[in-house]
């Protein structure tokens, strides 16, 4: 068995990792960046060590330093988790000829795999069957654009060294000309910044597929098992955001024909370590070959869970030489298990990233929660947003997904803007539960998933609990507050217990707090600025500036500062700004700026040009996302303050507008 390892990532996979260890007995030795001097994937390690500042690229993705690091700490292994290196055959080989242990594929697999025009070849011989469209690829724009015409539409442009959907792009009857020249330029853009290679192929786009994908485990010496299928059609824009195990609805039949072909492909690649095979599946129940990835996946958790097998100990087990621990035989698929993806983001902006530090932290009790962040940590903009995995199991797939909404309902993160309450929407949608969801489900139906509850009782628990932090002495006109929110100079009758002013940007409540009985709190006012029905709201808990309660039978939590409130409820977001000016909730000014710290990708404008309302200004990227700067108004350019690859902080100016001129044909 392996002696000690060095786990060649951050987060919650080298959490993960880290518990196997533990487990086995095996010494581990982490790393870290400067934006990770005290994160929790370090505790345990016999040995922590920097390898760089925070930009990736110059720590994790420093395969030389972690080489280093490695036979400096006297490990014989390394273990590249998932991301960042762990499919970078160049690092593998350099780990290998430095005499470590490589705790994954051959590295001529993964480069074969890696590439995804030389995959499709070798699965195409080894009778998988694959999708229809360009046998290369290429980089170049004008290439691309007749492939496309020589696949025919829909086609989907896909980075040959890409993974998780990025530089992706569909390609359908709208985009012709121009425009579709400058689709394939974005999407060749977007692979060579985040692969260093910018080729992409060409394959025809089949609409509505679902997305199954089977776990394999070779030793490389011929032998392969499979641990059945996973389902991964809940996407949005090709990245997975719920995993389940195994597949909705896939009968015995084809199952098996899924699992035969992943294995034949492994076994062509005489493949070692974990794998996983990535299908497309058509109504009819045809499937086509996608890729392998190979490494541990981010849902790994859900085949554990109906098989009861830990692969990071396969993985460590496989890598120190050992056969593999079972046959095929031997490996059963029990019940039905669930993985959600809960990320530092926006839905209800665009998903954009949302970077901060995390003020509040819960978890419930009882599902496994796959996690590396705690109350107090700085969510930076340098990595992925992922934030944690909540992945539950039960008897069937019914039971699970019940189990996943009320643990859903159970999560508290403060500080931060999160997608829960997009992944309880989506769970409670009738074609989720019924199975019947394929990979663009979420995209095409986004408006009707991202509905957020009503902003009567965000305001009714907002101001309950900025009164029961700043409880009023006295009522009516000689009402006073013990801290700062109230309307002190406009108190009237009709407000007993004073009044509150909340906003949410620019919408804003005059609320009257009528009665304050232990912990029930009756408001007035929070339906629109002149409503006047009247709510009632349970505080169950508090704990300094925290408030937890219930609001028109919604559960929420809530975080009071001196000037403002942050409330959760039903997995929402909202922050709100206590005594506001009418006028201070609206934008002023011409300058535009950067929402978080990013990198400049592309400024598409200039000094003096004339733009129109929407109009892309300044494409940023943080986070592994790109995200266009959209013009507000028609106007003149009069001052692009950034540059093409400059690093801007959050709230710094990126250009500034001139004078709005009239709109064509206004």
């Amino acid at each position: 068995m392996i002696r000690r390892l060095l786990i060649a990532n951050r987060g919650e996979i080298a959490s993960r990792i880290a518990r196997t260890c533990r487990r086995l007995g095996v010494d581990y030795v982490a790393v870290y960046s400067d934006a990770d001097t005290d994160a929790p994937h370090l505790e345990g390690a016999i040995a922590a060590v920097r390898i760089g500042p925070a930009a990736a690229a110059r720590s994790y993705l420093d395969g030389a330093r972690i080489v280093s690091a490695a036979l400096k700490h006297g490990c014989d292994a390394v273990h590249p988790g998932y991301g960042f290196l762990s499919e970078n055959a160049t690092f593998a080989r350099d780990v290998e000829a430095a005499g470590l242990i490589f705790v994954g594929p051959d590295p001529e697999t993964i480069a074969a795999m890696g590439d995804k025009e030389r995959a499709k070849t070798i699965m195409s011989r080894a009778g998988v069957p694959v999708v229809p469209g360009s046998d290369r690829a290429s980089d170049d724009p004008d290439e691309i654009v007749v492939m496309v015409d020589q696949v025919g539409r829909p086609a989907l442009l896909k980075p040959v060294a890409g993974g998780g959907g990025k530089g992706m792009t569909i390609v359908d009857s709208m985009l012709e000309g121009n425009a579709l020249r400058d689709a394939v330029t974005s999407s060749v853009r977007t692979a060579r910044a985040a692969f260093a290679d910018g080729r992409l192929l060409v394959e025809r786009y089949l609409p509505s597929p679902r997305h199954v994908e089977v776990q394999v485990f070779g030793d490389g010496r011929g032998n392969v098992v499979h641990l059945f299928e996973r389902e991964c059609s809940l996407q949005r824009r090709h990245q997975k955001v719920v995993e389940e195990a195994p597949a909705a609805g896939l009968d015995t039949a084809l199952r098996e024909k899924m699992t035969a072909a992943a294995v034949q492909g492994a076994k062509t690649l005489r493949y070692r370590n974990a794998g996983t095979f990535e299908f497309i599946l058509g109504s009819d129940g045809s499937f086509a070959f996608l890729e392998v990835n190979t490494r541990l996946q981010v849902e790994h958790p859900v085949t554990e869970e109906v098989t009861g097998i830990d692969l990071v100990e396969w993985q460590l087990r496989v890598a120190s030489g050992e056969d593999l621990p079972l046959t095929q035989e031997a490996i059963t698929c029990t019940g039905h298990a669930i993985e959600c993806r809960i990320y530092a983001e926006d839905p209800v902006s665009a998903f954009r990233p949302s970077p901060g530090t995390v003020r509040r932290l819960s978890w419930p009790a009882g599902p496994r929660v796959e996690s590396a962040v705690e109350r107090g940590a700085s969510i930076p903009p340098d990595y992925d947003p992922m934030l944690a995995k909540l992945i539950v199991a039960g008897a069937d797939r019914a039971e699970s997904l019940a189990s996943m909404k009320e643990a859903l309902a159970g999560v508290r993160v403060a500080g931060v803007a999160t997608n829960i309450g997009f992944l309880s929407n989506l769970l409670s949608t009738p074609e989720v539960v019924g199975g019947e969801a394929d990979t663009t489900f979420i995209d095409a139906h986004l408006d009707r998933i991202l509905q957020r509850p009503s902003m009567a009782p965000v305001f009714a628990a907002a101001a309950a609990a900025v009164a029961a932090r700043w409880r009023p002495v006295g009522e009516g006109r000689l009402s006073l507050w013990l801290g700062g929110g109230s309307d002190r100079e406009a108190l009237d009758s009709m407000a007993p217990q004073g009044r509150l002013w909340l906003s949410c940007g620019a919408d804003y409540r005059v609320i009257r707090v009528i009665t304050m009985n232990g912990a029930t709190v009756t408001l007035e006012g929070c339906d629109d600025v002149t409503g006047e029905s009247r709510h009632t709201i349970r505080l169950d808990g508090c704990d300094g500036s925290w408030r937890s309660g219930v609001a028109d039978a919604a559960h929420f939590s809530a975080l009071v500062g001196d000037s403002s409130v942050e409330v959760l409820l039903e997995g929402y977001r909202h922050l709100l700004d206590l005594m506001p000016t009418p006028e201070g909730s609206v934008a002023t000014g011409g300058e535009i700026r950067s929402e978080m710290p990013a990198t400049v990708v592309s400024v598409p404008v200039k000094s003096g040009d004339t733009v129109a309302r929407g109009a892309p200004l300044v494409v940023l990227e943080a986070m592994k996302m790109e995200m266009p700067v959209l013009c507000p108004r028609d106007c003149v350019i009069a001052e692009v303050l950034c540059t093409t690859g400059s690093q801007v902080r959050a709230g710094q100016a990126l250009l500034r507008l001139g004078e709005a001129i009239d709109a064509p044909g206004s």
